[in-house]
C-alpha cells in the first residue's frame, strides 16, 4: 500500500503540489559543477562533508548549521513556503511525515531505494512511512538498551533482567534491600522514550487504511506498556521523577538511580550528567516481553532528506546515499560527529567502546546485535501534538495516582482531532 499523504493534502484542498520525484521536471541540467545547500546540526558534520567535496568536484556541498527538533521543522516549512528551501536537510524520523504532508520533502525512491539493504528493516521502514516512497536516507539511530550500575548490582546480588517480569521483580528486590534506591523511573516529560517502549511492545501509532489515516495511540501494545508502568508506580517499585532534571542527575551520580532504560547514545549523557560514576555502568539488551523474539525500540535518530523544492535532487540524493553508506563517510560520522550510524556496516565497524564504558569492550558489538532487532514504526503528520498531549497529561495522572492508560485516550483524541482539523481523513 502506498502512503501518498501529500496527494491526500491536495485532495482536501490545502493547495499543496504533488511530491516531485527524484530527477523530476525541476531538475537542474548537469551543466558544470552544482552547489548543494545542506542544513544539519550534527557536530562537526562539515568535516565529514569536506571528504565529499574533496572527491566530488562536480557537486560541492555547503553546510549550514541549524538547531534541531521543532525549530528546524518550522524553519524548513517557512523556507519551502517562501520558495527557498535548502537542497538537503538533516531531519529526525518523527518529523518526516509532517514535512512530507506539507510538500517539503521529495520522494527519492528512484535514486535511493537501492540503499534499502544497507539498513535494518525497522530503520528503513521509518523513511518509507509505510509505503513505497522514500523520504530520506537513514543517518543515525537510537536503539534502546538497559544501562545499570554493575558495582551496585553486584553489591545487592542482582542481575540484569532479561524480561519485563524480571525487571519488575528486580525493582522490587532492590527496594526491599535498599529502600533509598530505584531501578529506574517513569518519565512523564519524555514522550520519545515512551514511544520507544511502545515500539518494542509492537505498537505503531499511525498507519494508512485505504485512503484514510488510522491512529492507534491507544492500541493494545501501548495499553500494555502503560498498564505495566502504572502497576510499578502504584506499588512504589520505581521512581516517578522526570528525567533530565537536576534531581535526576544527582540520583544518577549518588547511586539513588541504579538503572536507566535509554538508547545507544546514553554513555554521552551519563558522562555529562554523572561523571563520578565512570566505569561503573554496564549495558545489556532491553528486557523483553517475549524472550524468544528479541526486539528493541528506537529513541532518537535522524535522516538526510532531499527537499521537494530542490532543482538538484539527483545530485542531492547521491550525496545523501554517500554520506550514510560510504565506509569512509560513515566512519567519519562516528569519529567526527559522534553519532551511532544507521548503516549496518557502520555499526559493525565500530569497535572501541565509549570512553565512559572502559569495562565493556564489546559494547558496540552488542549494540549492533541489539540494533538489528529494531522494530518498525510509522510516524504520523502531527507527532508534536501527540507528544504535547503526553507531556500535559502523564504528569497529572502520576500526581493524581490514576491509571496511565487513561492518558492514552487523551493522546488519541488530541491526535485525531488535530488531524481532522488540518484536513486529513482519519478512519476508525
Amino acid at each position: 500500500m502506498r502512503l501518498d499523504i501529500a496527494k491526500k493534502a491536495v485532495a482536501v484542498g490545502l493547495g499543496l503540489a504533488l511530491l516531485a520525484g527524484c530527477g523530476g521536471d525541476g531538475e537542474q541540467a548537469a551543466d558544470g559543477p552544482v552547489e548543494l545547500s545542506f542544513w544539519a546540526w550534527a557536530p562537526n558534520i562539515d568535516k565529514v562533508v569536506d571528504k565529499w567535496n574533496a572527491t566530488h568536484p562536480d557537486a560541492k556541498v555547503v553546510v549550514s548549521k541549524q538547531a534541531q527538533g521543532d525549530d528546524l521543522v518550522t524553519k524548513l516549512l517557512t523556507s519551502a513556503k517562501g520558495g527557498n528551501p535548502p537542497d538537503l536537510a538533516q531531519v529526525e524520523y518523527q518529523s518526516l511525515p509532517t514535512l512530507v504532508s506539507n510538500d517539503v520533502l521529495a520522494d527519492i525512491s528512484e535514486g535511493a531505494a537501492s540503499a534499502k539493504d544497507k539498513f535494518a528493516p525497522g530503520i528503513w521502514d521509518q523513511v518509507t512511512l509505510g509505503g513505497s516512497g522514500v523520504y530520506g536516507v537513514p543517518q543515525d539511530s537510537g536503539p534502546m538498551m538497559f544501562y545499570y550500575r554493575a558495582d551496585l548490582f553486584e553489591q545487592y546480588g542482582l542481575k540484569a533482567p532479561a524480561t519485563w517480569d524480571e525487571y519488575a521483580q528486580t525493582a522490587r528486590d532492590l527496594r526491599a534491600k535498599a529502600p533509598d534506591k530505584f531501578l529506574g523511573t517513569f518519565s512523564s516529560n519524555d514522550p520519545g522514550w515512551f514511544a520507544g517502549l511502545v515500539q518494542q511492545a509492537g505498537g505503531s501509532w499511525w498507519s494508512v487504511d485505504g485512503d484514510a489515516w488510522k491512529v492507534s495511540v491507544d492500541d493494545a501494545a501501548t495499553k500494555k506498556v502503560a498498564q505495566y508502568w502504572s502497576g510499578l508506580i502504584a506499588e512504589g517499585a520505581v521512581d516517578k521523577a522526570p528525567m533530565y532534571t537536576p534531581e535526576w542527575n544527582k540520583a544518577l551520580n549518588d547511586g539513588t538511580q541504579i538503572g536507566w532504560l535509554s538508547a545507544v547514545w546514553a554513555p554521552g549523557v551519563l558522562q555529562g550528567n554523572a561523571e563520578s560514576t565512570l566505569g561503573k555502568w554496564a549495558m545489556a539488551p532491553m528486557p523483553q516481553w517475549d524472550a524468544s523474539k528479541p526486539r528493541t525500540g528506537n529513541w532518537g535518530g535522524s535522516t538526510t532528506a532531499v527537499t521537494a523544492g530542490s532543482k538538484k535532487q539527483k545530485a542531492a540524493t547521491e550525496f545523501a546515499i554517500w554520506l550514510n553508506t560510504d565506509p569512509a563517510a560513515v566512519e567519519a560520522l562516528v569519529t567526527e560527529s559522534a553519532v551511532y550510524p544507521a548503516a549496518t556496516s557502520g555499526q559493525e565497524a565500530v569497535s572501541k567502546p565509549p570512553a565512559f564504558f572502559p569495562n565493556q569492550p564489546d559494547f558496540y558489538t552488542q549494540a549492533a546485535k541489539i540494533a538489528a532487532t529494531s522494530s518498525g514504526f510509522t510516524w504520523g503528520p502531527n507527532v508534536n501534538v501527540t507528544y504535547t498531549a503526553y507531556k500535559n497529561s502523564m504528569g497529572e495522572a502520576i500526581t493524581a495516582g490514576t491509571d496511565l492508560v487513561s492518558v492514552l485516550t487523551k493522546m488519541q483524541t488530541a491526535t485525531v482531532d488535530d488531524m481532522k482539523a488540518n484536513g486529513f481523513t482519519v478512519g476508525g
